[in-house]
């Protein structure tokens, strides 16, 4: 039976730039373990699938009126595998900026302390402040992000083969702990990265942690039908939603694949209130807390054009809403203007769903009109799942708990995750073996007995 997803997508204090202004968040905490566990326990509580957790590697580009700083998300995902039992972990690991050496030994470390709950978010990194921060003057050009990103990929993937099933033998009686037969080198060799292996972490309960992929590009999207397991996207509204769903399901189909073998999350953030009213009433009580050059400031930097002259109580000049039909324009320029268009905004509305909803659907009313927008999605091609982001944190976990899930239960569409699956089980995904599921990989991987090697 199909069911509906739920991730809880966890940025700093809440979706809202501003939500760190609110009386009752405490605006330091995001670097308190007891945040995170926090957090965790009332997703877990909620019967959430999983909580994601993105990364970047640099800071953002306006950090002088929004939370700023991030704690190294696999770090804290290993201090909620310890008190978790069965929500899904999702941690970001950079292609572009990590060796994967590294990669493969994080998270099966992590996929083995949290008995098989893991997930790994693969990001190529795409600011030229990350790029610096690793010494680098500028960052690659897309096209050669996502080769690299292949390579790292194709590597951890070799490096998490690299431990047959049965390898520790763990033999009390005859003094055996290994069979040296059953662990082997990697020896990969790519084009942009290479590792003899093997791994030091045994093969973990999954063997190949879920692996989730946000891009929107078209190499993004050939990308993650190639090897996704979960695509993450951010969409405005239902057709453009439903056009990336058939899209990614297509090239996934194109690649051997079949349909269900990548299940596609887009961003929602509800605003919820007991009546329509009093929801719109939240959003302008969220938006009261923020600085307008604020946003002014974030957008001017994602349109990469300056924003500050323009009237706030205005309609947007037909110039700006025309680059979202502008194939050459970023993705995110392309959609937020899309559906400023769509939706007739000002400036200042723009701004107001901007800094809560960040870009991803935004749905302001009550939690029977959050659960039917999402049944609607659900149910017509837009969504296998979705990435819940909240306005603020951590209370707005228990809202959405107490009021969207109990009636998307109801309703048939999401069934509890259930305490002792794989992650990969509650996904009902394949567990294809390293030779299934990426058939060029092979060629680069030579077994070897580690008995042979020198140390």
């Amino acid at each position: 039976m199909r069911r509906m997803y739920l991730n809880a997508m966890v940025f700093g204090l809440g979706s809202h730039t501003a939500s760190w202004r609110l009386p009752d968040v405490d605006p330091l905490a995001i670097t308190r373990l007891s945040y995170w566990t926090d957090i965790a326990k009332r997703a877990e509580r909620g019967q959430f699938d999983s909580l994601f957790l993105g990364d970047i590697l640099a800071l953002q580009h306006e950090v002088k009126y929004s939370v700023s700083g991030a704690l190294d998300t696999v770090v804290v995902l290993s201090a909620l595998a310890a008190t978790t039992e069965k929500i899904g972990l999702i941690g970001t690991a950079s292609t572009t900026f990590d060796h994967p050496y590294h990669i493969a030994r994080r998270f099966a470390s992590l996929d083995h302390i949290s008995n098989g709950r893991v997930g790994w978010n693969i990001v190529t990194s795409t600011t030229l402040s990350e790029a610096k921060n690793f010494g680098r003057d500028v960052i690659a050009p897309c096209q050669e992000r996502y080769a690299r990103a292949e390579d790292v990929l194709n590597a951890v993937m070799t490096l998490w083969e690299s431990w047959q099933p049965g390898a520790r033998i763990a033999d009390k009686k005859t003094g055996l702990y290994l069979d040296p037969s059953a662990v082997h080198n990697a020896n990969y060799t790519g084009s942009y990265t290479r590792s003899i292996g093997p791994l030091t972490v045994p093969r973990s309960p999954q063997v190949k942690p879920i692996l989730a992929q946000g891009g929107a590009s078209e190499i993004g999207r050939s990308f993650a039908a190639r090897y996704a397991d979960l695509a993450f996207t951010v969409q405005s509204n239902l057709a453009g939603a439903q056009q990336f769903y058939k899209d990614v399901k297509h090239r996934t189909e194109e690649d051997g694949r079949n349909f269900d073998d990548i299940l596609v999350f887009p961003g929602i953030v509800p605003v919820i209130g007991k009546t329509h009213e009093e929801a719109e009433a939240k959003f302008n009580y969220l938006n009261s807390f923020a600085v307008p050059q604020s946003g002014i400031q974030r957008l001017s930097y994602i349109f990469d054009k300056d924003l500050s002259g323009l009237p706030l109580d205005e309609p947007l000049p037909e110039a700006l809403l025309k680059v979202a039909d502008d194939k050459t324009a970023p993705s995110r320029t392309r959609l937020i203007l899309g559906d400023a268009r769509l939706r007739k905004l000002t400036l200042k509305q723009m701004i107001e769903r901007f800094m809560c909803s960040r870009g991803h659907l935004l749905v302001v009313g009550t939690a029977e009109e959050v659960a039917d927008t999402m049944q609607n999605w659900f149910e017509n091609e837009a969504a296998d799942g979705f990435n819940v982001l909240f306005p603020s944190l951590p209370f707005d976990i228990d809202v959405f708990s107490e009021s969207v899930i109990p009636i998307l239960e109801r309703r048939g569409l999401h069934i509890k995750p259930r305490e002792g699956e794989l992650l990969r089980e509650r996904y009902q995904l394949p567990f294809h073996e390293l030779e299934a599921s990426q058939p060029a990989a092979p060629k680069h991987y030579m077994a070897m007995d580690i008995s042979t090697t020198h140390h």
